[in-house]
């Protein structure tokens, strides 16, 4: 197996992508917005999975509530951004605890009903008044701490739910001025606030890095530099740890470098998102396999969620969220 998760081109395995994950079979895939019409269309798509890749191989989605969302109306609800969460635990911390954990809890029934069981959140990351929009209300706070408060909470909810969460985006990325989906942040180095949520949950079962460059550090950005990977090691984070998408313009070089590099300097998964063939064979060509390493982190992974799994009562959640964030 690859190390290795990828995105697919539409709502229907084209045979050239059959082909290519039957050739090089992933550690998994993520679905995006293009990749889901209605729950038939969905759940036709899984099944199709299910024929190809490998026995554990993992389906994950990028639903955070708020504009992240891939799983949206009229088929699933909509849930708020995070930062409405935080706002709530501002008045009434007990309130916001509460209605954390309830967004991950519904998050990933939804997404487990679906056929995920991997989930990009929570947000880990602290908000700065000068930080650019790209995570804007996607962060719980400016206050450190409630944000490792609220992003465990809601971690919590998606392990009842019997989903893996990604806590993201490690080291940081509130502070950024850019958006590194179109180019490389720079900052001059980690803050002890920014790295405070992270050292919270290293109990986490998955990271995902920052393609940000620290220049105190490290010339590389965070997603490809061993110093910084070391640093998040160093917080006591023993999980699987996945890098941002590397089809992202922060970085450059070959879909395939790309993904070589991110191995090399630390990671467990390199991702790739843009579902575009010829880049989805670059990096799963160049990829390497599964270290033992990181397959031990993978099925620790699995075990935590399902050892958290419990009987979710869906319509109650919902009207329970509701009412707190009402």
């Amino acid at each position: 197996m690859k190390a290795a998760i990828v995105g697919l081109a539409g709502t229907v395995l084209q045979p050239d992508e059959i082909a290519l994950l039957r050739a090089y079979p992933p550690a998994g895939v993520i679905l995006f917005a293009r990749n889901v019409a209605d729950p038939v269309q969905l759940s036709v798509l899984m099944a199709a999975l299910d024929g190809i890749l490998p026995a554990g191989a993992l389906r994950m989605v990028d639903q955070e509530g708020g504009r992240v969302a891939r799983l949206k109306p009229p088929h699933w609800p909509a849930l708020p951004p995070c930062r409405a969460i935080g706002m709530l635990h501002g008045h009434d911390a007990a309130a916001g605890l509460r209605a954390a954990w309830l967004q991950g809890a519904l998050i990933g029934a939804i997404a487990a009903l679906a056929g995920f069981n991997l989930v990009a959140a929570p947000v880990l990351d602290v908000a700065a008044p000068d930080g650019h929009d790209v995570i804007g209300d996607r962060a719980f706070s400016a206050d450190p701490e409630a944000v490792a408060a609220l992003g465990a909470a809601m971690a919590r909810g998606l392990l009842a739910a019997g989903v893996q969460p990604i806590g993201k985006h490690a080291p940081g990325h509130g502070r950024a001025r850019a958006d590194s989906h179109l180019e490389l942040p720079v900052l001059d180095d980690v803050s002890a606030a920014d790295l405070l949520p992270f050292q919270r949950n290293a109990w986490l079962p998955w990271l995902m890095t920052a393609h940000i460059r620290y220049a105190a550090r490290d010339m590389l950005p965070a997603t490809l530099s061993p110093t910084m990977i070391g640093l998040l090691r160093d917080t006591g984070f023993d999980g699987v740890l996945v890098s941002d998408d590397l089809a992202m313009q922060a970085l450059s070089g070959s879909p395939g470098s790309r993904a070589a590099a991110a191995l090399a300097a630390g990671c467990d998964i390199a991702l790739h998102c843009s579902g575009v063939l010829a880049e989805t064979e670059d990096v799963l060509r160049q990829a390497r396999l599964l270290t033992p390493r990181a397959a031990a982190r993978l099925h620790t992974a699995s075990a935590i969620a399902r050892a958290a799994r419990v009987d979710l009562d869906i319509a109650a959640l919902a009207a329970e969220h509701a009412a707190l964030l009402a």
